[in-house]
């Protein structure tokens, strides 16, 4: 990809295998959010919990498929935000890559704070902004080295991830079936009706999708390791296959051992509920482990938020949108100014949750609340890839031909998926706890909004010149190959 368009060509390396980038596509959709968001959404519905994991799973498996459908023609770095700016708008194009920015300074803030809790479980005493600190620094020197040496730290951290949800499952059956760990005596499922499956009726049902959904934000991470990634079309259609349906079966069938082992009604908000059905049913061994997983997991979120964000600034600033230092490379193909920046964001969230205890006593509702301020942002890529998705079928008709990877159903799957997004959305607006996330959201869209019209003199969006102008380019369209050649030129 070109770091100008005017300037010489400044290229990032494509050093990332197959194997490493299914699993940092795996690595990317779990974490903080299924660790510690889960306490609070259990607490909101109960056990019904698992139907907002599998709807939000569905929805997920449409972006997805809507997104390796384009990918798998057009492997560029940023490729959604890319997406946008050519079958939408490049206003889209630049919110969207904003958007994705702000979300994941926004999650490594939500995986920093975490750590603090899960490092409470061993050192009591140690301050929670100390572990955080230490992990901003490591991370920050990682991402710093190569792409290569990111890609072996995340590919490892997934690892764990995945192979200690898969024996926390197993695990859980035992207790479940067999009662490992309970004396022999079998739990059952019966934890989930006898305390009420619908916990807090349909109100909790749906104020828990919310924080549900943004759990596998993440997810289109994928597109953002495309220019980087060696073979990308074979890689791409295979990380894409293999990360839906894995993604599904870890984070309904993890919820499902918590909602059965333990009642829903005594789980406490502040904690990760992981660690805690282990600790109450008395497998202390396993509860460590599986903390000791659970900060792994929010290194790896953190370290995925470093280097996604310092990605798509380095694709902003490619367009002018930021100044050219950002799209400096080290002799190893990292845009470093780009990743010391997106450091030092996530160091401020930091420093945000250090002051905001003074005014929320809660720690449960802190996270709550600064992880939720990332879900409208998170939602802008799915959102603009499902509409690009539809616009891609209509200008490129050609590029469908013989493709082995196409979205099914569309367009009303898009219809569809885009529909939940914004009721999701309408949702937010009557839960007290992600109120002012959402209209934190809402003035972020505003004011980059805002921005770009100012910078760009846009206010030909609204006007006749602007609308003679579309025309004009839906007619050059009809020859397929300016959309081609364009996006070659991306990547």
């Amino acid at each position: 990809m070109q770091a100008s368009h005017g300037g010489p060509k400044v290229k990032l390396k494509r050093t990332l295998t197959p194997a490493k980038l299914q699993m940092i596509a795996l690595g990317g959709a779990i974490g903080v959010g299924l660790f510690m968001g889960s306490a609070s959404t259990i607490q909101w519905t109960g056990p019904s919990v698992l139907l907002d994991y599998a709807i939000a799973g569905f929805v997920i498996y449409l972006v997805m498929r809507a997104l390796g459908e384009m990918l798998y023609v057009h492997p560029v770095t940023g490729s959604f935000a890319d997406f946008a700016n050519y079958y939408m708008h490049p206003i889209f194009g630049y919110l969207t890559a904003w958007s994705n920015i702000f979300e994941w300074i926004i999650t490594g803030t939500s995986e920093v704070i975490a750590m603090g809790t899960y490092c409470h479980y061993w050192w009591p005493s140690l301050p929670r902004w100390v572990p955080g600190l230490i992990a901003i620094v490591f991370l920050c020197s990682v991402n710093m080295i190569s792409v290569k040496s990111y890609g072996n730290f995340e590919y490892w951290f997934s690892m764990i991830k995945v192979v200690t949800i898969i024996l926390m499952i197993i695990a859980g059956l035992g207790v479940i079936i067999f009662g490992f760990g309970n004396g022999m005596h079998p739990v059952g499922v019966s934890n989930l009706w006898s305390h009420g499956f619908f916990g807090h009726g349909l109100k909790g049902f749906l104020f828990a999708f919310a924080v549900v959904i943004a759990s596998y934000q993440g997810v289109e991470f994928i597109g953002i390791t495309a220019g980087e990634a060696e073979d990308p079309q074979h890689s791409i259609v295979k990380a894409v296959q293999s990360t839906i349906w894995r993604i599904m079966i870890f984070y309904v069938g993890s919820i499902f051992v918590i909602v059965s082992i333990f009642p829903w009604n005594q789980l406490d908000a502040q904690q990760s509920p992981f660690v805690e059905t282990f600790s109450k049913i008395g497998i202390t061994i396993a509860a460590g482990v599986i903390n000791f997983v659970v900060l792994t997991a929010a290194l790896s979120g953190c370290n995925s938020g470093i280097y996604s964000t310092s990605r798509m600034t380095f694709n902003l600033a490619s367009k002018h949108e930021l100044p050219k230092s950002f799209t400096k490379i080290n002799h190893n193909g990292v845009p470093y100014i780009a990743v010391l920046a997106v450091s030092i964001g996530i160091f401020l969230g930091l420093v945000l949750n250090i002051i905001l205890p003074f005014f929320i006593k809660s720690s449960g509702k802190i996270f709550v609340m600064v992880y939720s301020a990332g879900i409208l942002p998170g939602m802008v890529p799915w959102i603009v890839i499902l509409i690009s998705q539809m616009r891609f079928r209509k200008i490129e008709p050609q590029s469908l031909h013989n493709h082995p990877f196409k979205m099914p159903w569309s367009p009303f799957s898009n219809y569809g998926a885009l529909a939940i997004l914004f009721a999701t959305l309408i949702v937010m607006m009557f839960n007290p706890d992600t109120q002012i996330p959402l209209l934190i959201g809402v003035i972020f869209l505003a004011t980059f909004t805002f921005i770009y019209i100012i910078r760009h003199n846009k206010w030909r969006l609204i006007n006749k010149k602007w609308f003679m102008n579309h025309f004009k380019w839906m007619h050059l369209k009809k020859s397929h190959h300016y959309s081609r050649d364009y996006l070659r030129y991306l990547s």
